[in-house]
């Protein structure tokens, strides 16, 4: 039973990650289109290393997809200490990914270009910053990383006691200002800003909705079949609370079921298979920690 168990664990993390690997690099190839052919067009600098890398390249031409690798694993280096090995391991995942598809795209695009520079050029960073966002969150909510002033704002949160908001508004507030140094502009401060504006948004509303989760209470005579069901077709877990009707004075079994909330049309067609008529109640949860979910931090 036990070595049954933990093959059934083993396949289930297998599946995950590659679940995992797939949406990070989605969410990679999402951030990788808005960059390149939104923004890297319109001369448009952001925070942290990608906006580096941007003013290296406006300024002396240098691939974008190099400066991210060699910025990102010089502060690897520096920082690697102060790093956990998991947040390493990701990063140099993430880090990776996000340069070769960079390195493909921007040639594509700058041969192939989707926009006119100079036409509309709100318009691009608003399009640019919202698929950033998206696919940024996309990465995140799956436990991938692309390191990034992550590194950094690690270091000053260690050595210094600065808090990550502080430290990462510091950053990214001196790299967009220092486009001004290059284009002599204060619009191009402002774009930058709204870039970053928008793309935070899109990439916390990503990061929340995934991670969203809700709870029901179900009560049925096949209060069997549907936590089986639930099980081992939705994955997930089933706590059976046995309770009374005031009314009626009879017995009764209740189901209370956690999961995403993108998981909560499944666990409703299954209780309708099964059951028509079982009375479900479901609530948003602030919060939840645990195995499947969120870890405590």
């Amino acid at each position: 039973m036990g070595g049954t168990s933990n093959k059934q664990r083993i396949l289930m993390n297998i599946r995950r990650t590659q679940k995992d690997l797939f949406f990070i690099f989605l969410g990679i190839l999402l951030y990788g289109v808005g960059y390149t052919a939104f923004i890297l067009p319109e001369q448009v600098v952001m925070g942290g290393v990608s906006g580096i890398s941007a003013l290296l390249f406006y300024a002396f031409g240098f691939p974008p997809a190099i400066s991210i690798w060699v910025l990102n694993f010089s502060m690897l280096l520096i920082a690697f200490r102060a790093l956990t090995r998991q947040f390493t391991v990701r990063t140099i995942i993430g880090v990776s990914m996000m340069s070769v598809i960079i390195g493909i795209l921007q040639p594509f695009f700058t041969a192939n270009p989707i926009i006119t520079a100079g036409e509309d050029k709100f318009m691009h960073v608003l399009i640019g910053g919202a698929m950033s966002g998206a696919g940024l969150g996309l990465v995140f909510s799956h436990n991938g990383s692309t390191g990034g002033t992550d590194i950094i704002i690690a270091l000053l949160n260690k050595f210094f006691r600065m808090s990550f908001g502080r430290a990462m508004q510091f950053i990214d507030i001196s790299i967009i200002s220092s486009s001004y140094v290059l284009f002599h502009s204060m619009e191009t401060i402002v774009y930058g800003v709204a870039f970053t504006l928008v793309a935070s948004f899109c990439c916390d509303y990503v990061i929340n909705g995934s991670r969203q989760t809700v709870q029901f209470i179900i009560i049925s005579k096949e209060y069997e079949k549907i936590a089986d069901t639930i099980n081992k077709r939705v994955h997930r877990g089933v706590t059976m609370i046995e309770g009374k009707g005031w009314y009626s004075k009879n017995d009764v079994k209740l189901l209370i079921v956690l999961a995403r909330k993108y998981e909560s049309q499944d666990v409703f067609n299954w209780i309708k298979t099964i059951d028509p008529y079982a009375l479900v109640s479901q609530s948003f949860c602030q919060g939840v920690f645990g195995e499947g979910f969120d870890q405590i931090k």
